[in-house]
C-alpha cells in the first residue's frame, strides 16, 4: 500500500510539473485584476494627436498593466484616419470619430457591431450618449457643447441665444464656421430655427444666412483660427465649442461662455470597434474602460474631454470650461448625423454659390 501511495504521488507531482513548464511556454494576456503572463496582446487606436502624454499617462498604461496589452496609436485628424480603415490599409482596432465621421463609416460598413452586454459601464452614462449613432454601433465617450463666446469689451449688447448673433450691432465682430467644418451644419440648422421655422427648412436657412453673411469677418475652418481672431480682437463674438473656451479665457480673461437659452448643439466624440479586429473583446473591454468613472473624472478634472458618466463628480473650478452636468447635457440639441451625410453635399454646393461667392 506504502508502495502504490508513493507511485500515485510522485505520478501526481510529475503532472503538475509538466503542467507547470507547458504553461509557461504559453504566452497568456493577463485579464482584470489577474497577474499579467507571457507577451502583451498589442491593441491598435487610432486617434487625434492632442493631450497624448496625459493619455499615454493617465488612460493607456493603467489599462496595459492590467490587461497585459501593448497599445499603439495610429494619429491623424478624421477624415485621414477614416479613409485608412475604409482602404484597409491599416490593422487599427479602436477609432476615436466625431459623431459626423462616425456616421460615415457606418455607413460604408467599417465597423463591428458591439455587444453592450460586455460593457456595463454604459449603464452609468447620459441617454444621449448610449447610441447615438444606434444600439449596434459604439457609445460616445464625451459630449461638448457647441455654444457662443463672446468679449463683452467690444460688444456691448446682450448676447443669450442663437439669434443675438443676427443683431446688426454685430457686423464686423462676427465669425462663424465654414459649413465644411464639424460645426458648420449646426449654424445652418440654428439658422432655421431663427426663421422661425420647428423643422429644419433649407430655404428658410440660407435666407436667414444671407442675412448676416455681410457682418461676418470670417468664416473660419479650425479653431486655432478663431482663437488667433479672437485674442488679437479682430473679432469679438461667434460661436465655439466649450472645450475650447480655456484657450479663449486664456488670450482675453474677460470673455464669456453662454449656454444659448434655445439649447446648445451636442458635439459627441464616439468609439468604435474597427471591422475585421483581431481584438474585438480586448476592444470592448477597453470601451468599459474608457467609460469607467475613474478615467471620465481624469479627463474631465484636467479638461480635456467633458464626462459622459453620469456619477463623476466636479467642483465649481473644476467644471468651468467642462460641459458637466445632467441639467446642461438635457438641454443639448442632437442633430442627426445620418440626415447631415445625406445633405452636406448639396448644402456645401449652395453655400459656395450663396454665402461665399
Amino acid at each position: 500500500m506504502k508502495k502504490l501511495l508513493a507511485g500515485i504521488l510522485s505520478f501526481s507531482m510529475m503532472s503538475l510539473a509538466l503542467a507547470g513548464c507547458g504553461s509557461n511556454d504559453q504566452p497568456q494576456a493577463g485579464g482584470a485584476g489577474g497577474e499579467a503572463k507571457g507577451e502583451p496582446q498589442k491593441l491598435v487606436i487610432s486617434t487625434w494627436g492632442f493631450s497624448e502624454d496625459f493619455f499615454r499617462k493617465e488612460v493607456y498604461e493603467p489599462f496595459e498593466k492590467e490587461h497585459n496589452v501593448k497599445i499603439v496609436l495610429e494619429i491623424g485628424n478624421n477624415a485621414e484616419r477614416l479613409n485608412k480603415i475604409r482602404q484597409g490599409s491599416t490593422d487599427v482596432d479602436l477609432i476615436y470619430l466625431s459623431d459626423y465621421y462616425a456616421q460615415q463609416g457606418i455607413e460604408s460598413g467599417a465597423f463591428e457591431k458591439i455587444d453592450r452586454s460586455r460593457i456595463p459601464n454604459l449603464d452609468q452614462i447620459y441617454d444621449i450618449a448610449k447610441a447615438p449613432l444606434g444600439e449596434e454601433y459604439g457609445p460616445a465617450y464625451t459630449i461638448g457643447q457647441f455654444g457662443i463666446a463672446y468679449n463683452p469689451k467690444l460688444v456691448k449688447t446682450e448676447i443669450k441665444d442663437w439669434k443675438d448673433l443676427w443683431n446688426p450691432e454685430l457686423a464686423g465682430k462676427l465669425t462663424l464656421p465654414s459649413i465644411t467644418s464639424t460645426t458648420g451644419p449646426m449654424v445652418l440648422d440654428s439658422a432655421s430655427a431663427v426663421a422661425g421655422s420647428k423643422e429644419f427648412n433649407e430655404d428658410q436657412a440660407f435666407a436667414k444666412m444671407k442675412e448676416v453673411n455681410q457682418g461676418v469677418v470670417k468664416f473660419y475652418d479650425k479653431t486655432s483660427e478663431y482663437v488667433n481672431m479672437f485674442g488679437q480682437e479682430e473679432i469679438g463674438v461667434g460661436p465655439i465649442m466649450e472645450m475650447y473656451f480655456k484657450d479663449i479665457k486664456a488670450a482675453v480673461p474677460e470673455a464669456v461662455f453662454v449656454a444659448p437659452a434655445s439649447g446648445g448643439y451636442a458635439v459627441m466624440n464616439t468609439v468604435n470597434i474597427v471591422k475585421g479586429s483581431k481584438n474585438k473583446a480586448l476592444a470592448e473591454d477597453f470601451i468599459n474602460y474608457q467609460l469607467s468613472k475613474e478615467v471620465q473624472e481624469k479627463t474631465a478634472k484636467a479638461k480635456i474631454d467633458s464626462p459622459v458618466n453620469k456619477t463623476v463628480q466636479l467642483t465649481e473650478e473644476e467644471a468651468k470650461g467642462v460641459t458637466y452636468g445632467e441639467e446642461t447635457v438635457s438641454k443639448l440639441r442632437m442633430m442627426d448625423m445620418k440626415f447631415v451625410n445625406e445633405h452636406s453635399k448639396a448644402w456645401i454646393d449652395r453655400w459656395n454659390r450663396e454665402i461665399t461667392q
